[in-house]
């Protein structure tokens, strides 16, 4: 694949390249925050939990200290404990399993559908039990997970729906948002996230009134008004440099949601023209979802995926390996009794995926280069169709 402009390297995400097209409009809220000196909460926490709650179509947003936490909360607020078990998804990242470990109570790990990497509904049916609580599933990589059936079962069961958006703002599913599909949404401000900050922060969003008022009083220790504590909470607050400078990067959310969508489709005309389709799959957008493409995760045979990841490496092309070790097989949850085998596509995936760079700045030469670093690799290995089986 010959180029006119060859790059000398590609990052895995360029954040420096969105902070010079922003930087004008970021600038000036940051010094109004010095200016103020009211860092904690306030009215940019307040109006961008408004905000976001106009954008994911809930009721209610309640800012907090990072995803990890928007997670926590909302089990909080429903008293989960020792005793209780909440379904999930192992091939996630760590907050999802750990979240409900903190509470005491059980994660219950069930395996993924193995084109969309998101919980597979029908597993989680088969492992509701009477002590089970809630179910997490996760947004994966941008793409909702099949939200439908999971409410289905939640309501036959009495369960909160609790999804892991920290992946997915944006996403669409069936003509509604992430965010607005259960009982609540958890949303992380992580720097590498579509919409992140310049440090961690998190939100939650739901349309439970009663719900929301719990999680913002568990924020702050437990309190309302100031100094009368009901309950014992944590310290979950969200800065207001965060909230101002996410409002700025709000505004601008969509037209990176779409450019993001647009080199992801690049990314497919590249590999077809070139001719890797039998070789490398790419990520499935099912029917009436709007993926947001927070990572473009490939698959290739798990024989070659390390050695391929070294070559694009020596390249310069940044990529990632996303939870090598699935959740149910991590040191820390042994107790759980999970052996390797028990979530055969859970470690499939594991073993075979690999996320190339995308980010709204990605230029057509830049995807030109990785593609073809990917071509090369691949024929030199000469696997003419290592997935025909």
């Amino acid at each position: 694949m010959a180029l006119a402009y060859e790059p000398t390297g590609v990052p895995a995400l360029n954040l420096r390249a969105q902070y010079r097209a922003i930087r004008d409009e970021i600038e000036p809220v940051v010094r109004e925050v010095m200016e103020t000196q009211g860092f904690v909460m306030g009215p940019e926490v307040a109006g961008l939990e408004a905000e976001i709650a106009e954008f994911s179509g809930a009721a209610h947003a309640v800012g907090c200290a990072s995803g990890t936490d928007a997670l926590l909360l909302p089990l909080m607020a429903i008293d989960l404990g020792p005793g209780d078990e909440v379904v999930t998804t192992p091939y996630t990242f760590f907050a999802t399993g750990g979240s409900i470990w903190r509470t005491g109570a059980r994660p219950v790990f069930v395996d993924i559908e193995p084109d969309t990497y998101n919980i597979d509904p029908a597993a989680v049916e088969a492992a509701i039990t009477e002590r089970t609580r809630a179910i997490i599933p996760v947004h994966l990589y941008g793409q909702t997970a099949d939200m439908d059936p999971i409410r289905a079962i939640a309501e036959r069961h009495g369960l909160m729906v609790l999804e892991d958006a920290a992946q997915a703002i944006g996403a669409g599913y069936r003509g509604r948002r992430a965010g607005a599909l259960g009982t609540a949404a958890a949303f992380s401000f992580y720097p590498s996230k579509n919409l992140g900050g310049f440090g961690d922060g998190g939100m939650v969003t739901t349309d439970d009134p009663v719900l929301a008022r719990r999680i913002a009083r568990l924020r702050v220790h437990g309190m309302e008004p100031k100094y009368h504590h009901h309950e014992v909470g944590i310290n979950s607050r969200l800065d207001a440099l965060q909230a101002a400078v996410l409002r700025v990067k709000l505004r601008h959310l969509d037209e990176w949601t779409a450019a993001r969508r647009e080199a992801a489709d690049r990314y497919r005309d590249l590999f077809a023209a070139e001719g890797l389709d039998a070789m490398v799959k790419l990520p499935v957008e099912r029917p009436g979802n709007v993926h947001v493409y927070n990572q473009f995760v490939v698959r290739v045979p798990a024989a070659i995926r390390d050695d391929l990841r070294r070559r694009l490496t020596d390249r310069k092309i940044g990529t990632e390996i996303y939870y090598p070790i699935p959740l149910h097989l991590q040191p820390c949850f042994a107790s759980l009794g999970y052996r390797a085998g028990d979530l055969p596509v859970t470690e499939a995936a594991a073993r075979e995926t690999i996320a190339l760079p995308i980010y709204p700045e990605l230029s057509e030469a830049e995807q030109r280069y990785v593609v073809g670093a990917i071509h090369q690799f691949l024929h030199e290995r000469a696997h003419p169709s290592l997935f025909a089986a």
